[in-house]
């Protein structure tokens, strides 16, 4: 087998209040229906966001569950690359953005880091590597 790529799937509440944060961090809508958006930023890198429900006919049994929302504990963390941790922060939180952490270098080094939150409670690095 011969991956291509990765592409994370996320459950939200509300597909177009999700859209319209990550488009703040500079996603752009390429599908948007009312229950389903892909969005891309840059090349080749994709999100999926889908509308929390039961499970389709091709997934028997699964169902997608959007983080609980007092946000204490998550699945999965969504990492999005950038060139300049710090200026991203600034971006974000003058566009409202709240920051969970302002950026900094974890104690391994090799990157500065800071964390948002999506609508939904889905949390957000965003990761400047540094080598």
């Amino acid at each position: 087998m011969r991956v291509s790529g990765v592409a994370p799937l996320i459950a939200v509440r509300d597909v177009a209040r999700s859209v319209a944060f990550y488009e703040r961090l500079g996603f752009v809508p390429e599908v948007r229906w009312p229950t389903y958006a892909r969005l891309a930023a840059g090349e080749n890198m994709v999100l999926h966001i889908a509308e929390q429900g039961g499970a389709p006919p091709d997934r028997p049994s699964v169902a997608l569950t959007a983080p609980s929302s007092d946000g204490s504990a998550v699945s999965a963390i969504v990492v999005v690359q950038v060139p300049d941790c710090r200026r991203a922060c600034a971006e974000l939180t003058t566009s409202g953005v709240e920051l969970l952490t302002e950026p900094a270098t974890p104690a391994w080094g090799g990157e500065i880091r800071a964390f948002v939150r999506d609508p939904d409670g889905h949390l957000i690095e965003l990761n400047e590597r540094l080598d």
